[in-house]
């Protein structure tokens, strides 16, 4: 971070997700003067809890239900540094389990911890479900993608990428970590961006690829803690207040006439570009012609069960919507109360929630042993998600005129949506607000 002695300038942050906390966070942390407008009465953004939800009132207790299931994973440095900034203690917040895809009823595909490149080695090899020619096989392609750098050409497909992979390792491996980092199906999914996930998490520093699971409500995760320390920063928050207009005014920006040295949007891409477009039309129109993928979490609840590990990994199929399931219970939320995870999830929402429902209920009844009969507690969709990560994919700057900026997962960059793109893109954003240097 620069020196906080910085001039001190107005900075209006418009939106209270991850990007937008962190745009707050890093501005307020640069001596900055700090409005934020969150049209929600809640920040978070789509990784929140629902205080306000039916579901709590459950045989389980009252522990509030997400928005939708999200993990973290050890290559994520600057949501780490975020949470330690607000004294969160991320040890204490996050559950740090190595890569392991482990089915209901068999072991999957697991990596050792220890430096990344050779346990990434030692987990292949090990992996004996797998022939010993189709383990060779991956380790010779992941050699050539490390000699050439994790580059590949802008128009690939991640299945045309892996097409000379055998099926057994597309279908257990690159199809459940490309769905999961980008929530995009690996036929639509950009090859280029897919590489760039590999080179950080699988190839990264030392435990880069351990999974990060949520051991509290997302809402105390980061929003919740982040609100007390930005009103302790003396930012003003203004929830429940959706922004109506943003005008330039000489070296001004005035939000709802209220005077801004700078702005950032740290909102969806489409109220981004309903704020800008009078003013940045060319920015806006790219804004609005993203496309996004759905994501549907089906809450179940069945007292007394347990599952085989924390996370599982499951067989999508034609009646199978879920990819993965979380025992909340193992995480600390909620005993007996298990979130399955759709991602791509658009077919299954044009079939309609309570179909999606029943037909993931009929999903874990075949797969997974229960204490006692499961029962839908909740099923959410989440239509925006992501953006759809496809390849030669045109994403709007993150600069859109002077002193006015975007933050978020969508903002052009090597990373598909995640919450470590939104953290980062909002630092940024946070910066160049301050100081004026990109």
């Amino acid at each position: 971070m620069p020196s906080r002695a910085l001039p001190q300038r107005r900075v209006a942050v418009i939106g209270g997700g991850w990007a937008g906390i962190s745009a707050a966070v890093h501005a307020s942390q640069l001596g900055q003067a700090v409005t934020l407008f969150e049209m929600a009465p809640q920040l978070g953004g789509r990784a929140r809890s629902l205080y306000d939800n039916t579901a709590v009132s459950s045989d389980l207790g009252g522990a509030p239900l997400d928005n939708g299931q999200h993990i973290l994973i050890g290559a994520y440095r600057h949501c780490l540094e975020l949470l330690a900034t607000i004294g969160v203690d991320h040890s204490e917040v996050l559950l740090r389990l190595p890569l392991r895809l482990r089915y209901p009823r068999h072991e999957g595909l697991s990596l050792p911890p220890g430096r990344p490149l050779p346990s990434f080695v030692r987990g292949i090899l090990a992996y004996q479900a797998w022939p010993l020619a189709a383990r060779a096989r991956l380790l010779a392609t992941a050699a050539g993608w490390l000699l050439q750098r994790f580059q590949c050409a802008a128009e690939l497909t991640v299945d045309q990428l892996c097409a000379d992979l055998p099926a057994i390792v597309r279908q257990e491996l690159i199809a459940p970590l490309c769905i999961a980092a980008m929530n995009t199906a690996s036929g639509q999914a950009s090859a280029r961006v897919f590489l760039r996930v590999l080179q950080d998490s699988l190839f990264g520093g030392s435990g880069s690829s351990d999974l990060l699971l949520p051991r509290v409500p997302l809402s105390c995760l980061l929003a919740d803690p982040a609100q007390t320390w930005l009103q302790d920063q003396g930012s003003v928050l203004r929830l429940g207040q959706r922004l109506q207009s943003l005008e330039q005014q000489g070296n001004q920006w005035l939000a709802d006439g209220e005077p801004f040295d700078a702005v950032i949007l740290a909102c969806t891409s489409a109220e981004a570009a309903r704020l800008c477009n009078n003013n940045a039309p060319d920015w806006a129109f790219k804004a609005r012609a993203l496309r996004f993928e759905p994501i549907i979490t089906v809450y179940l609840e069945s007292p007394g069960s347990v599952l085989p590990a924390p996370m599982l990994a499951l067989q999508e199929g034609a009646q199978a919507p879920a990819q993965f399931v979380f025992d909340l219970g193992q995480l600390g939320h909620a005993p007996g109360r298990f979130a399955f995870v759709i991602s791509g999830a658009a077919p299954w929402v044009a079939r309609g929630l309570a179909e999606t429902g029943l037909a993931t209920l009929q999903q874990a009844e075949r797969e997974i042993n229960w204490h006692s009969p499961p029962k839908i507690l909740k099923v959410l969709a989440e239509k925006r998600a992501t953006f759809a990560c496809t390849p030669d994919l045109q994403r709007p700057a993150a600069r859109i005129s002077p002193g006015l900026f975007a933050a978020g997962d969508y903002v052009a960059g090597p990373y598909p949506a995640t919450l470590e793109g939104a953290v980062r893109s909002g630092r940024t954003a946070a910066i160049t607000a301050a100081t004026g240097h990109w």
